[in-house]
């Protein structure tokens, strides 16, 4: 049989995330009170960037949902003034980091290799991010940073419904390549940063292999820099089968059963046509049930007919035919999405454009809904 080469749209029966906490009055006041800011709140403050203040947008609107708030009310020990700070702080580091505008054709470059890829689901169903340092093909840049943050957004786009979280594998097998593979002591920490601060609760597992002794001085250096809950999440040169079944653990170098091999023109279009449907399919919802802040994610990612408005997707005249449509739109995606793909890569060949540069792509992150959390 031949070896996967896409993404895995979907997790196995057996996969399921666990119920979502209940609740008690109390906690349910402070969601509350948090909910009622983020509804009247009409403006995005961008301290580092003041030109990129603004009106909030749909898109960060709909980012405003029921779990969001809650893992920001979780993450400050469920101080509403804190959460709302930290809200604030995130809408607006989006803004100035300019995480809607980075595009397929601009993240390329650093994904040739397959350094990084979305395969599989652990047994919570949160779907798996590899990283493999190893297999380093450029030169240490901002845009590698970016790469990270993008596929994490990709992450959070193909999240099945009641998973907020994802499970991170890396290998830190050497390679032979002429890049370096270290990661400088103040990218990690901001990397560290950016995960605690801007993705609460996000990181659901860090699986870690081929550690060497030089990662082992360098995790030692960022610990004091990480809060205890993300700690508790690394898992160093374990039998990840504990936490991966099988069947969805790559077996290069794993010890799973799922034979992958990463061909950039063939994974890359099928997982921005399938992450393009969902995003369409979310808006869908999210529009239908009222535009709300404070909208269910459960609802918004079709594990649910009924909006925290009590309306009922598909009720509606043309509704229905706008979800099949967007459930349409993958499979002819990916063909257009590797044509662009193709198009933009001869485009910055005959252009010269520096590899940092991000070139207008066909598809921009902006024109669709993202989610969001923390490690």
């Amino acid at each position: 049989m031949a070896p996967q080469t896409r993404p895995i749209e979907t997790p196995p029966p057996e996969s399921k995330p666990p119920p979502p906490p209940v609740l008690t009055r109390e906690q349910e006041d402070k969601y509350s009170a948090l909910l009622e800011r983020m509804r009247t709140l009409s403006t995005i403050t961008c301290d580092k960037e003041p030109s990129k203040s603004g009106p909030i947008n749909d898109v960060e609107r709909a980012w405003l949902t029921r779990e969001c708030l809650l893992r920001y009310l979780r993450a400050t020990r469920w101080s509403v003034d804190e959460a709302a700070k930290r809200l604030h702080g995130t809408l607006g580091w989006r803004r100035e980091y300019g995480l809607d505008g980075f595009t397929a054709e601009y993240i390329s470059p650093e994904q040739e290799t397959g350094k990084q890829f979305i395969l599989g689901y652990d047994g919570g169903g949160r779907p798996c991010q590899y990283l493999n340092p190893g297999r380093q093909n450029t030169e240490q840049s901002a845009r590698q940073v970016h790469h990270l943050f993008y596929m994490m957004e990709r992450v959070v786009d193909v999240m099945p419904p009641g998973v907020e979280s994802l499970s991170l594998l890396i290998n830190f097998k050497p390679s032979r390549s002429k890049y370096s593979s270290t990661v400088p002591v103040a990218t990690a920490r901001e990397v560290l940063h950016i995960l605690q601060n801007h993705y609460p609760e996000r990181l659901g597992k860090a699986l870690i292999i081929n550690v060497p002794w030089i990662v082992w001085g360098f995790f030692k250096i960022i610990n004091p820099f990480m809060d205890p809950v993300t700690r508790d999440k690394l898992k160093f040169n374990e039998d990840m089968t504990q936490y991966v079944a099988p069947g969805e653990l790559w077996s290069s170098d794993w010890g799973g059963q799922l034979d992958f091999e990463y061909k950039h023109d063939e994974y890359w279009p099928a997982l921005h046509a399938l992450c393009r449907q969902r995003r369409e399919a979310r808006t869908a919802r999210w529009e239908a049930g009222g535009k709300l802040v404070g909208e269910s994610e459960v609802y918004l990612a079709g594990g649910s007919d009924q909006s925290v408005s009590g309306r009922r997707y598909g009720s509606d005249e043309g509704q229905s035919a706008s979800n099949g449509h967007a459930a349409a739109t993958c499979d002819a995606g990916v063909a257009a999405a590797h044509d662009a793909h193709e198009a933009a890569a001869v485009e910055l060949k005959g252009n010269g454009l520096p590899a940092d540069k991000a070139p207008q792509g066909v598809e921009s992150n902006g024109q669709a809904l993202e989610a969001n959390g923390r490690a």
